[in-house]
Parts: C-alpha cells; sequence; structure tokens
C-alpha cells in the first residue's frame, strides 16, 4: 500500500537579470575595468562545469566587454578535475554548455598542465593552470552558491574557482587531500597575491534557477565580499518546505543538478570526513531513481542515497565517476546503495525501513530534482504542514504497469 500524495506548489522567487549583455556591461563599467586593462593584453576567462543559467551569454558578453577594452581573451576550463579530468573532456564540458570558439569569439584552451605559484602559509602547494599562468590576466566566472562538500564563509564561487577550479587535477587532488575549509582561502589567496587575478563576475541565481544578480568584484574583495553574496544566494536558494521526512523520492539525480549530483544542502547529508552533517532537514531515507543524460554517467553523490534502481546504475560510467570521486576522497559518495528492479521496488523496500510507520500515515516527498523544487508532491502527512499552499490530490502513489514512477515523467 502507498501512501495518498498531493501535488504542491511552492511560492518561489527572487529578482532576475533579463538583459545580460546589460548587466554585464554595467558591471565592467562600474568596477573602471578600462582603467585596470592594458590594450592587447592576454586574459585567461575562466568557465566551469555547472549547469548555471545563461552561462555561455554571460561568458559571451565577458568576452565582449573584454574585446571594448582591447585585450585579447581567450577561454580556459576551470573544472578541477570534472570531464573525466582529460583535456578533452573538459573542452567538451563546455563544449555542451554552449561554450566554444565559433560562439564566444575566442579560442578555448584546454589543458591539465599546471604550475605550482607558490604554497599556502601552511605549506600546501597551489597549482594554476598553465595556460592561463602564461595569460596576463585571469578573470573568472562562477556561481556562487552554498557548496556540497564543506561548510565556511566561502561555497562554490570566485574564491573556490581560483583555488580549485583553475588547479586541474593535480589542484583539487591536493586541496581535497589537505582539506578545503582551511585551505581554499589560503590557496586563493596565493594565486591573488601573484597577481594573476584581475577580477572575477560572480553570479547569484534565484529559486527559479534564473539569473538574479551579476556582481564584478576585484581581486582584493573575493575573500571580504564574496561571504555576503553566499549569504544572499543562500536566502534566495530553493528548499524542501519541511523538516523532517521518512522518505525523499528523488526522480533524477545528475552533475547539471548539482556537483554532487543531488545537493546536501536539499538532502540533510554531507558524508564526508571532518566536517559536520547539517542539522536540518532530517530524513531517514533516501530513494534516487534515475541518472540524467547530461550527466555523461558520473553518479557522484550516489552514496548519498539509501536506494536505488537498476536502471540508474546501468547508467553509470564507473571510470569517470571514480575519477571525480578519488579527487575528492569522499569515497561514500561514490558507494553504490541497494539496488533493486524498478522504482516501485525501491519505493516499498523504503517505506519498510523507516521504522513501525504505516505507509498511509508515512511522511513522503517527491521531488524532481536537487535543483528544481517549485513543484513537489507529499503525502497526506505532509500536506497537514503545508495548509498554507495550494494542494491538489494525485491519489496513490501512481506507477506504471512496468513499475516506473509516473510522477515527473
Amino acid at each position: 500500500m502507498f501512501p495518498v500524495m498531493y501535488e504542491v506548489k511552492q511560492k518561489l522567487g527572487g529578482p532576475q537579470e533579463l538583459d545580460i549583455a546589460a548587466a554585464v556591461a554595467r558591471e565592467f563599467v562600474r568596477r573602471d575595468m578600462r582603467s585596470r586593462i592594458i590594450p592587447g593584453q592576454k586574459v585567461a576567462v575562466a568557465a566551469g562545469s555547472r549547469g548555471i543559467a545563461n552561462i555561455a551569454a554571460i561568458v559571451a558578453a565577458v568576452i565582449g566587454e573584454f574585446k571594448k577594452l582591447g585585450a585579447a581573451p581567450f577561454i580556459v576550463p576551470a573544472m578541477g578535475s570534472h570531464g573525466g579530468a582529460t583535456a578533452e573532456g573538459q573542452a567538451k564540458v563546455l563544449k555542451q554548455l554552449g561554450i566554444e570558439e565559433a560562439a564566444m569569439g575566442a579560442p578555448v584552451v584546454s589543458s591539465m598542465e599546471v604550475v605550482e605559484i607558490g604554497k599556502t602559509p601552511g605549506g600546501v602547494p597551489v597549482f594554476l593552470d598553465k595556460a592561463a599562468a602564461e595569460a596576463e590576466g585571469v578573470f573568472v566566472v562562477n556561481r556562487v552558491k552554498p557548496h556540497t562538500d564543506f561548510n565556511g564563509n566561502v561555497g562554490s564561487g570566485l574564491t573556490k574557482m581560483v583555488a580549485i577550479g583553475l588547479g586541474n587535477h593535480q589542484g583539487c587532488v591536493t586541496l581535497h587531500t589537505h582539506g578545503l575549509t582551511a585551505n581554499i582561502p589560503l590557496a586563493a589567496k596565493v594565486a591573488i597575491d601573484a597577481g594573476r587575478v584581475v577580477g572575477g563576475l560572480a553570479i547569484i541565481e534565484n529559486s527559479h534557477e534564473q539569473t538574479a544578480m551579476l556582481r564584478l568584484l576585484l581581486p582584493d574583495e573575493f575573500l571580504t565580499e564574496e561571504p555576503d553574496l553566499l549569504a544572499e544566494a543562500r536566502r534566495m536558494m530553493a528548499r524542501l518546505p519541511v523538516e523532517d521526512i521518512d522518505v525523499l523520492i528523488v526522480k533524477e539525480m545528475g552533475k547539471n543538478f548539482s556537483g554532487t549530483g543531488m545537493d546536501t544542502n536539499v538532502l540533510g547529508r554531507m558524508k564526508v570526513e571532518g566536517e559536520r552533517e547539517p542539522e536540518t532537514p532530517r530524513i531517514k531515507r533516501v530513494v534516487v531513481l534515475d541518472l540524467s543524460d547530461k550527466s555523461y554517467g558520473n553518479a557522484l553523490g550516489i552514496g548519498l542515497a539509501d536506494l536505488t534502481t537498476r536502471r540508474l546504475i546501468d547508467k553509470i560510467d564507473h571510470a569517470a565517476m571514480y575519477t571525480n570521486v578519488l579527487s575528492t576522497s569522499y569515497l561514500e559518495r561514490g558507494k553504490i546503495p541497494i539496488f533493486l528492479e524498478r522504482d516501485q521496488d525501491a519505493i516499498s523496500a523504503a517505506l519498510r525501513a523507516i521504522g513501525p510507520v504505516p505507509s498511509a500515515m508515512a511522511r513522503v516527498c517527491v521531488i524532481k530534482n536537487t535543483l528544481e523544487m517549485e513543484t513537489l508532491y507529499v503525502s497526506e502527512a505532509l500536506k497537514a504542514e503545508l495548509g498554507h499552499l495550494p494542494a491538489t490530490p494525485v491519489g496513490a502513489l501512481p506507477f506504471t504497469d512496468a513499475g516506473e514512477l509516473k510522477l515527473f515523467a
């Protein structure tokens, strides 16, 4: 027996930048980048691997602004060990995001070569992409949001991209080995003090995954101003509307939704040695049903789930996933959970594994993924807590004859 479910709509929102090119141009003028760039200067524009809204348009606009200033911009991947930790793989990831020479008007220079540019006070070596190190300036473009691997005043953003993304595979492995929370700011400071970085464009998204804000920070502002932007991003991010759940069903995971496949801030699970687990939400069992095609077989984060399906397991490219997992050293996240043949079987098993709670009374929530949560499905027990939100009954959890969950089909 499965609980009766209701479709619920969360009221999410936030500001939105409607004209990306104009917003980027505004920021270049506001920070007087003309006085900071010498005509002919070669500038490496760093772009990452995340599914950031409007990322191709944003990078293209940045390239355009540097050209207006007479600079010679080119693009470098800044994604640590993503893309299988190969130059070809990282160029392919950027191309799939719409970032390629023909569209950007600037070449993409992808290489795993790095140079050591210094050491942190604790002796941790800091690496920088060789092409970026040979440029006359580095400008990073990244979304600021709470990170899924560590707690601290900086999460994903400009500081992390300088410290890890631009360090390629070697830099990524080095910092993960020595600890992220303490060393990311220190490593970024080494790069900034070396004079390589000329600035960065911070992207903040609203809870609809739309570009909400664009802010150009100068190098000496990364460590001081980014924490405030992180707080704003945290305020706007989508989250579950309740704190206690018996079974959370995630329809689909993937690198295009989160660096960990499923956002740890949504799940309330970190699984990183030395980092404290989030206090909320409190979820007894997590079931993930499928892997996004745009994750290209990389199921890093599958270890955050308790149960999954054979369909998902069959999609895993173990070589790509293990390269990513091993570079982080967070092995728990790469462990395969119990997997069953069908969605229906996995969900039934989860309901049996929550203790002496009748299925009809179970607190069950279904989400599409951990990024898109405006629409969700909740059981009767949870609906009682969400009386302020409009709810439409859909009956018992619906499955096809093949046992596949119909919700978010």
